[in-house]
């Protein structure tokens, strides 16, 4: 649906000619014709606009931005990253169902996934993303519904075999989420090597600017919801007018039911005016991509060849274990992120990160400004010792995103913060 027809729905005319930006659609209610004309769009929503709880036409011209560069069937905006994992996962579990995970995400999603699914009675599988396939098959059960991975782990840095989970995902007739939020669809296209969904916190590269929150949930309109593993898709939906969304809508199944379904129920949908932000985010992408990853390259090199220094985990460096994965998943560049570990553990990790000029010590990251953090102080703060250490975390560990700013600059801020200590 282009953003004129929606437009139309909100009350806005537009002219003939195209806008120049995105215009925002600052409403909450859509008018109609007639009694039957609501009536009709209950009966099916893609027929028209409802309600801006889960779809408002300047947050859906964002969304078709997003799936056009992912490569997928039809994308849905929510209101943070966490809201995406959440969201992309309830739409094939339910109590007493399991999931697989790489151990190695991030730590507010581990939280999500150990804790709060568990609650909820769905049960996280962690498994090592190195592992062989055969010890990846092992852990399957018989209520297995779903593998996720990080392309990049953050903060951990490690590259997702997508090629191999999607093997072994396809194998057991489940689909393969990832969560493509650092690499983004310019760095790399994980449908491209075997993914069926894929999420990203909006809220880092694609917005870049560190000015709204947000995630999006894409689907790739590839995965068979008709397999037999999944009758939510395939039998009527009580909560929806016996709607069967395998039947009614293809392709586009999976990413129908989430916003009929869950956005409908959950209302974690984004404002007008975030979608407007992150448009704007959008439109500098692949400029910003390159010079971040050009800036975290030679940052890299030169925290490698540093004496207080103990490791350097960026996949760009040919001495990293993951190089050679991310050759093939990322051969355009491994993003701004680094992740490092100083020498003298977690008071001089402090001492040095409160020692930094232009680098801010802030909970974010994939911003357009230099930003550090200690993920065991912050981020992972809530997992256990076992945890950070499943996650690649140790006390003098910390995560450098590289900003966009002139590379001395950012070289010499290192280089005094690392005198100072």
């Amino acid at each position: 649906m282009k953003i004129e027809t929606q437009c139309l729905h909100a009350g806005y005319t537009p002219k003939n000619t195209e806008p120049r930006v995105v215009p925002i659609v600052q409403s909450t209610t859509y008018v109609y014709d007639s009694t039957d004309d609501v009536a009709a769009v209950f009966d099916d929503p893609t027929k028209s606009l409802i309600y801006s709880r889960f779809e408002n036409p300047t947050v859906m011209a964002v969304e078709d931005k997003i799936a056009a560069l992912e490569g997928g069937i039809g994308a849905m905006c929510t209101s943070s990253g966490q809201a995406a994992s959440l969201l992309s996962l309830l739409n094939i579990l339910k109590t007493g169902d399991s999931f697989i995970s790489a151990a190695t995400i991030y730590g507010g999603t581990v939280n999500l996934f150990a804790y709060t699914l568990k609650k909820l009675g769905i049960e996280c599988i962690f498994v090592d993303a190195d592992a062989s396939e055969d010890e990846i098959n092992a852990a399957f059960k018989p209520n297995t519904k779903a593998v996720f991975g990080e392309t990049l782990a953050n903060p951990a840095l490690s590259v997702f075999d997508i090629e191999k989970f999607a093997k072994i995902a396809h194998a057991h007739k489940v689909p393969l989420i990832i969560d493509n939020t650092f690499p983004t669809p310019f760095l790399c296209r994980p449908f491209e090597f075997g993914a069926d969904i894929v999420i990203h916190s909006t809220t880092k590269y694609m917005d870049g600017h560190a000015v709204q929150g947000g995630g999006v949930i894409v689907d790739s309109g590839n995965f068979d919801w008709t397999n037999g593993n999944f009758p939510e898709f395939t039998e009527p939906d009580e909560s929806y007018h016996g709607t069967i969304y395998s039947k009614t809508y293809g392709k586009a199944a999976y990413i129908i039911k989430a916003r009929m379904q869950l956005m409908r129920d959950f209302g974690c949908y984004p404002s007008a005016q975030s979608a407007f932000y992150l448009n704007l985010g959008l439109e500098t992408l692949p400029i910003r991509m390159e010079r971040h990853t050009q800036n975290a390259m030679t940052v890299a090199q030169f925290l490698e060849a540093n004496d207080k220094v103990e490791s350097v985990n960026y996949p760009g460096l040919k001495s990293n274990e993951y190089h050679e994965l991310a050759q093939k998943y990322l051969p355009n560049g491994c993003a701004g992120v680094i992740s490092f570990v100083i020498k003298g553990g977690k008071n001089t990790a402090v001492k040095f990160m409160d020692s930094l000029k232009l680098a801010s010590n802030e909970v974010h990251v994939a911003d357009i400004r230099t930003c550090v953090l200690h993920p065991a102080s912050a981020t992972h703060r809530q997992l256990t010792d076992e945890q950070l250490a499943a996650a690649g975390i140790n006390g003098g560990l910390i995560r450098l995103s590289v900003g966009l700013e002139n590379i001395d600059d950012i070289l010499d801020d290192l280089k005094q913060a690392f005198a100072n200590i």
